[in-house]
């Protein structure tokens, strides 16, 4: 900042009140010593223009963008990153004090850094991945894993025409299973990544044969309510390396904090403790 005003982020979304954000940022801000603040934010589909524009005049340096507006978002700034871009949503926005609104999307990076800090023996070089759904968050992970040089990625959704809209976007390296085959390709897999609900508390389980699951496999699910889901605990009885998502929340939110707040903050055990209280 250039002025003594103190420095300003949020979360928008609707609903926010769930949101483990601001215990995460307000942790950070607690441990770097940061006088800044980091505020839950519930806009409406229908101010989120006015709202993202007002902000930066508030002395808001930057917010997070979550559900339902990462994609309506993108219509409200200046600049959009090409990986947010090319995943079609923005959940990350930086004030520039030029008067430009930047927007990026970390949820990739999040989730690489997570699969890496979690299962650091992963050769994204050495097989396949299959991916269980095909909304923002599958693209999102798709994105993150061609570039990371997975051979091949295998999408398989409950409706095959969102899973075949993903290969269309993401080119060969993307190939299309039908769910009620979810099943058996995953026996090839070296990487198994659940991008949907299913799973999550409140939410029907994922109800997918896990038994032709290779021993050497990773496997990680972005739900982390609960931590251990049926996906995750099944694959660890049998051998696999498993993440949870809760490290995704964790790593995608370092890239917004740096640029919001000049430092860098650290994912550590501290951190997982402070987004579950």
């Amino acid at each position: 900042m250039t002025d003594s005003r103190i420095p300003l982020a949020g979360v928008i979304g609707h609903p926010i009140a769930h949101s483990k954000s601001p215990r995460l940022h307000g942790h950070w801000l607690k441990t770097y010593g940061i006088n800044g603040h980091y505020i839950p934010m519930d806009v409406a589909p229908q101010d989120l223009a006015q709202v993202i524009r007002t902000l930066p005049k508030a002395g808001f340096v930057g917010v997070n963008v979550t559900i339902p507006h990462k994609e309506a978002v993108m219509s409200c700034v200046d600049q959009i990153s090409d990986r947010a871009t090319l995943i079609g949503a923005v959940n990350t926005l930086t004030f520039r004090e030029d008067g430009r609104i930047l927007g990026d999307n970390t949820d990739g990076y999040g989730f690489l850094e997570n699969l890496r800090s979690g299962a650091p023996d992963w050769d994204p070089k050495a097989g396949p991945a299959v991916v269980f759904g095909a909304g923002g968050a599958a693209r999102a992970v798709i994105s993150a894993l061609a570039e990371a040089g997975v051979p091949e990625i295998i999408v398989t959704n409950r409706t095959r025409p969102r899973a075949e809209k993903l290969r269309d976007d993401f080119g060969q390296r993307v190939t299309v299973a039908d769910w009620v085959q979810a099943g058996n390709v995953v026996e090839d897999a070296r990487l198994v990544v659940n991008t949907t609900s299913l799973g999550m508390v409140g939410k029907p389980e994922l109800r997918v044969p896990l038994d032709g699951l290779r021993p050497d496999a990773v496997v990680t699910d972005l739900v982390y309510t609960p931590l251990k889901t049926r996906l995750l605990a099944t694959a660890e009885e049998m051998g696999c390396t498993t993440v949870d998502g809760l490290g995704m929340l964790l790593h995608q939110a370092v890239p917004g904090f740096e640029r919001w707040f000049g430092e860098r903050p650290t994912v550590d055990a501290a951190t997982r403790a402070a987004a579950l209280r």
